[in-house]
């Protein structure tokens, strides 16, 4: 059994303004999409350019904080925020939900496709690759707030949350750390250097996005203002975990007519 390491959600301050870990976290994603997103368009024989990189990512970094937030506060929290408005732009605290996160960045990718006069599948084909490193950022960020713990186990790995009671408890955290960042970053990355048909990149990300959040969330704890909403024993999370799933599919097909 293992003990939660206690982690003070602080890093630093500047002046008397603190600067969170989990806001840190969320900037080191986004520069690590930069970076990626730098080295995929020296590749890419002038398709991209490293400017249109830098506004596809800062219109990104808007969708998914604009969306994370509003996507939490209505998916997870919405009592609390008809309770309390303001909680909306008290990021810092945690509270992002990644299925509006993904609303906002289709937003954005809309909007900068039309920029570009490039297709919209073009758009998010060349950025879902990117996006896995900074999942797993938010979810260190998660670990770091002491948040989104797992179900009580008896599991050699389990962690004993002191803030959230005295049993043990899968590390859920990490868990999508490892399957929605690293894994995912892995298949992607490799998958989209093979130049698949158009759609192909995107209905990856939607497929194993989904079906890694569905898994994971049988280890973690359902959110205590929702509890099970399906079933008994279905979560939120996988309840908005379907659709997407269901949309990769949809993709993949429509890829594959589409190269034949």
């Amino acid at each position: 059994m293992l003990i939660y390491p206690n982690i003070n959600p602080v890093a630093f301050h500047v002046g008397s303004l603190p600067v969170y870990w989990y806001g840190l976290m969320y900037l080191v994603g986004f520069i690590a999409a930069w970076l990626l997103g730098n080295y995929r368009a020296r590749h890419s024989q002038g398709v991209w350019t490293t400017e249109q990189v830098s506004d596809l990512i800062f219109y990104g970094a808007l969708g998914v904080v604009l969306g994370g937030r509003i996507g939490y506060m209505l998916f997870y929290n919405f009592s609390g925020l008809i309770a309390d408005p303001l909680s909306l732009v008290r990021t810092w605290q945690g509270g992002m939900s990644f299925h509006g996160g993904l609303i906002g960045v289709l937003v954005a990718m809309w909007f900068m496709a039309r920029r570009f006069h490039k297709p919209f599948f073009a758009v998010t084909d060349f950025i879902a690759p990117l996006v896995p490193l900074g999942l797993a950022a938010g979810r260190l960020g998660n670990f770091i707030n002491g948040e989104l713990w797992g179900r009580a186990t008896d599991v050699p790995w389990g962690m004993v949350f002191p803030r959230v009671d005295a049993l043990a408890r899968h590390p859920s955290q990490l868990y999508e750390f490892f399957l929605e960042g690293v894994v995912m970053f892995v298949i992607l990355w490799c998958y989209s250097a093979r130049n698949p048909p158009t759609m192909r990149v995107s209905a990856l990300f939607l497929l194993l996005y989904g079906c890694f959040r569905f898994i994971v969330e049988y280890f973690r704890e359902p959110d205590a203002q929702w509890g099970f909403v399906l079933f008994n024993s279905m979560s939120m999370g996988q309840l908005l975990s379907i659709p997407v799933v269901f949309f990769g599919i949809i993709l993949w097909i429509l890829s594959a007519r589409k190269k034949q």
